[in-house]
Formats: structure tokens, sequence, C-alpha cells
């Protein structure tokens, strides 16, 4: 039996990743990359797309390579304790603006980028393959899996929450305020994922394909339960990915600005950051639940209906900041199905594990694994490509201030981009939750 103190210690490796810097590259990168740091919204699509292509290759060969470490630290936590600093270090830079010119900040920016995406690659596949060797029994899993997000969405919470305070409190210009914020966050990021990879057991021992072979990827293909669990975390991600990603743009060009309540500032950041102390909350109910409705697939399917329903709602709240209110009260009731559907999709992806083991007689644990943090850069980078480019085909074109910033033409907001923008944070989600319902509804393992 696992210590409350061990869960605790695997909760800050998805506090770190999860809550710390996949949070901030979702909401902040493609606003960061064509607002201050001065990428075209061509530039940042064809950026994001490209680290995806390049995601493809490295991910799975990644959790190949963690399934065959063998170290006296165990399998998988090598890669947390030898991976934290360069974690924490390559997310500072990539928020850094260098006065490269044009041409040397595109190499700049793409090369942190593939960089940023290696190195989380190389933590975060191995982190979640670790589910599968501390614990066998299938509840104690879950309550992992409802820690591991809880702390996600904790420190996801405290890092939206805080961030137009702390560009406040550092000011300067705003590159400057993301330079040290990214400084800032990457220590902490570094330190929690250290603390992971040193406090954490590994209690079983992996049924080891000792040399590589193309033939386990074969064996992947045919496990009925892997393709549907990739199916649901690309859904998932493109789900939060759409929201994310549009939300700084809906603050800008929606509501006009930050908006103020009783002294609270309430910018695309805190927005969401409703949505993820809803989660945080919400995960930890997720087991419970899951025993009420009689398994993990149709918790997930009643989670991503509630999902659908306030999506669809959202669409219709006038683009008014007098609504804000209305607006934080839709993001917290969609946040109850995403906080209630995300610990039970790595719970699930362990049960795939067991599953793939039993069925094909080695164990693939690092390898299915890394298809889920595939799914989630997958999904969050194509969803945020994707906003770029219906952003420009919806008429928004960028320019360059006086002060050598690059910009939305105000011209070309027109009532047609607004309209994209704010489907973009609502239709298309609520098209992506009724697929979701409909994956979950079919998953073969009925756990």
């Amino acid at each position: 039996m696992a210590s409350v103190k061990e869960k605790i210690a695997y909760a800050l490796g998805d506090a770190a990743a999860g809550g710390i810097v996949w949070k901030v590259m979702s909401i902040a990168f493609p606003l960061f990359f064509t607002n201050v740091f001065g990428l075209s919204f061509a530039d940042a699509a064809v950026l994001m797309l490209v680290a995806r292509m390049f995601d493809v290759v490295t991910d799975p060969l990644m959790g190949s390579l963690a399934d065959r470490t063998q170290s006296r630290w165990g399998t998988y936590r090598p890669w947390l304790i030898f991976g934290a600093i360069p974690f924490g270090l390559v997310f500072a830079l990539l928020l850094f603006t260098p006065d490269f010119g044009d041409m040397g900040k595109r190499i700049y920016a793409y090369t942190l980028y593939l960089l940023m995406m290696a190195i989380y690659t190389m933590v975060n596949v191995p982190y979640g393959s670790l589910l599968g060797v501390m614990t066998e029994d299938d509840n104690e899993k879950n309550q992992f899996s409802a820690y591991r997000m809880i702390g996600a969405y904790a420190m996801g919470f405290a890092t939206l929450l805080s961030f137009p305070y702390l560009q406040k409190w550092i000011g300067g210009s705003v590159a400057h305020q993301y330079a040290v914020t990214g400084a800032v966050l990457g220590a902490v990021a570094a330190i929690m994922t250290l603390a992971c990879g040193l406090l954490t057991k590994e209690r079983l021992k992996p049924v080891r394909a000792e040399k590589f072979s193309f033939g386990q990827f074969g064996d992947l293909v045919r496990n009925k339960a892997w393709l549907y669990m990739t199916a649901m975390a690309v859904c998932t991600n493109f789900f939060n990915g759409f929201r994310y990603a549009v939300a700084g743009y809906m603050f800008d060009y929606c509501l006009h600005g930050n908006v103020t309540i009783d002294n609270l500032i309430i910018n695309f950041t805190v927005f969401m950051a409703f949505g993820e102390v809803t989660c945080m909350v919400f995960g930890g109910v997720a087991p419970w639940f899951a025993k009420k409705v009689g398994s993990k697939r149709m918790a997930f399917f009643w989670a991503a209906v509630f999902c659908l329903v306030t999506s669809v709602a959202f669409f219709f709240i006038p683009m008014d900041p007098a609504y804000i209110s209305v607006m934080v009260g839709l993001v917290i009731l969609t946040s109850m199905g995403i906080g209630i559907y995300s610990p039970l999709l790595w719970s699930m992806y362990a049960d795939v594990a067991d599953y793939h083991t039993e069925h094909f007689g080695t164990s693939a644990t690092g390898l299915i694994f890394s298809s889920g943090t595939m799914s989630q850069k997958f999904g969050t980078a194509i969803s945020g490509s994707l906003i770029a480019l219906l952003l420009g085909w919806a008429g928004a074109n960028m320019i360059t201030d006086d002060f050598g910033n690059t910009i939305i033409d105000p011209a070309s907001v027109t009532d047609s981009v607004l309209t994209m923008v704010w489907s973009l944070f609502s239709l298309f989600p609520a098209a992506i939750a009724l697929l979701l319902m409909l994956l979950a509804y079919k998953f073969p393992i009925k756990k």
C-alpha cells in the first residue's frame, strides 16, 4: 500500500509538467509567439505543426527506450531525476525573446520549441509509465491518477491566477515580463520533477522485450483498446487545446481586454484558472463517480455529455464584459466534466497496458503511455495551429505597430473574426465532446 506522501510526490510530476509547463504552452504560447515574440500567424502555425511531426517519431521511441531502461533508480524514475534541470531550463529559454532579427528569431523559436518537445517527451513519457509499475491494485491506480490530476490542476490554477500579477510585479516590457516569469516557473518545474523522481517507488518489474523490434508497434496496432484510447486522448486534448489557445484572443478582441471585478483582474489566464480549481476538486471525485456509474468508460461518457451541453451553451452568451460572471460560471461547469474524465484517462491507459501484456506476452507500458503524451502534444498543437489558420482565413491580419510589436490589425477584426474566436471556444469543443461520447461508449475494457 503506497503512502499519501508518495501519492503527493507522484502528483508533483504532473504539477510541473501539466500544471506549469504544458499549461503555459497551451494558453500563453499562441498569443506570446504572435503578439510578443513577433511571429506571424503562419509562422506560429507551421512551428507547431513541425513540432508534431517531430513528436510522431520521438514519443514512441522514448516509450520503447524507457521500457528497456535498467538502473539503480529503476526503469522510469531515472528519466525524471536526470531530466528535471534541462526540463526547467529549456522552458525558461523558450519564453525569452532574443534580439536576433526576423530570421534569427524564427530559428531560435523553432530550435527551442523542438528541444522543449524532446525534453518534455524524455520526462513525461516515463512519468506516465511510472503508474504501471507503482502498484497492481486497480483502485490504487485510480487514486494515484486522482492525485496526479489534483496536483496538475492545483498548480495550473496557481500558475494561471498568478500570471497577470507576476507580470505586473515584474514590470518593464511585456517581453521582459515573460522572460522573468519563465525563469521563475522553470525553476519550480525542475524542483517538482526532481522530487517526483526521488520520492516515488517502482514496486513491479515489467516483462521486458529485451531487444528492440518493430513487431511491438504491430502488436500495438492490433490492440483494439489502445486504438480507442488513443482516439479518446487526442479528442480530450483537442477539446482543451481549442479553449486554452483561443482564450487570449477572446479577451483581447471579443471582450476588449481585461475585465476587473472588485479589484480582481480577470484576464485570459485568470479566466481559465477558475476551471483549473474546479478540475482539481472534481478530479478527486472521479474514482467515486466511476464506482457510482459502474465503470470508468461510463463515467467518461457522462462527463463528455456534460462538456457538450455546457460548451454549446457558452456560444449563446453575448460578447459583452457585462456577462463575465455567466462566462465564468459556464467555464466552471464545463470543468466539472473535464475534472472527472482527466484522471480516468490515465488510469485507463494503465488498464490498456495490462491488457496488452495479457494478450501479447510482453510489457509495452512505456510505449503505450508515450502515445498518451504524443496525443496530448498532438491535440494541443494541432488545435493551436488550426486557430492561427482559421483566424487568418476569417480575415485577421498581422501588422507592426509604431514600437515594432507584431499585433493583429484592428481594422481586420471584423464580425466574422469575432464569431470565429467565439466558436473556437464553444462550438468546436462541443463537436469534439460529441465524438468523445461515442468513443467512450464503445471502449472495449469494461472496468
